[in-house]
């Protein structure tokens, strides 16, 4: 049990240290994913965000699973482990046979016996969720749900912070441009 832990906090200074690292937020989040499947020894690890219209879940990042899977249709955000999206941690031990997982044949095709999907929230909105494959029938410990819940959440952060970032940037430009149209047309008179 300490290894486990030991291991969860290995991997929560690797997905800290990697949001410190870079602003390109495509790596940050393939980088998560990567770093979740490993440290909780899973299948496969996705990240999907929710659409501005929050019914489609789209996959952003992943890690472990194939182009055929993540691209097998739209995950409707009714259909597919709809509580995650309530703010609740939803653990699925048999994909195939689950009423809640809208691909059941492909979950299958593609391997995965059990599924954790754990919400990202920024402050209180949730903005996506993380999802965790495995290749056999697993319960999810507290642990490994504490472990992936902050990960998602260091996600969530990443996010806004690459959001404000743009903005920033957007808004420094503007000032930029407008400051030296003024300073130009002074000089003209």
């Amino acid at each position: 049990m300490e290894k486990r832990i030991e291991t969860y906090y290995h991997g929560l200074y690797e997905a800290a240290a990697v949001l410190n690292s870079t602003r390109q937020i495509r790596d940050i989040l393939h980088s998560i994913v990567e770093i979740v499947a490993k440290r909780v020894d899973a299948k496969g690890c996705s990240l999907m965000l929710l659409s501005r219209n929050k019914r489609v879940l789209s996959h952003v990042a992943s890690f472990g699973l194939s182009e055929g899977y993540r691209t097998k249709g739209p995950v409707l955000s009714d259909k597919s482990l709809a509580e995650a999206l309530a703010g609740k941690v939803v653990n699925v031990l048999h994909a195939s046979d689950d009423d809640r997982i809208q691909y059941p044949e492909e979950a299958r095709k593609e391997g995965i016996a059990s599924i954790l999907s754990v919400p990202m929230m920024l402050r209180d909105e949730i903005v996506g969720v993380i999802r965790v494959y495995t290749a056999e029938p697993r319960q999810f410990t507290i642990d490994d749900i504490y472990f992936i819940g902050a990960v998602a959440n260091l996600g969530a952060i990443a996010l806004e912070n690459c959001k404000l970032y743009r903005t920033l940037k957007k808004d420094y430009e503007t000032f930029r441009r407008e400051y030296f149209t003024h300073i130009g047309e002074d000089r003209a008179w």
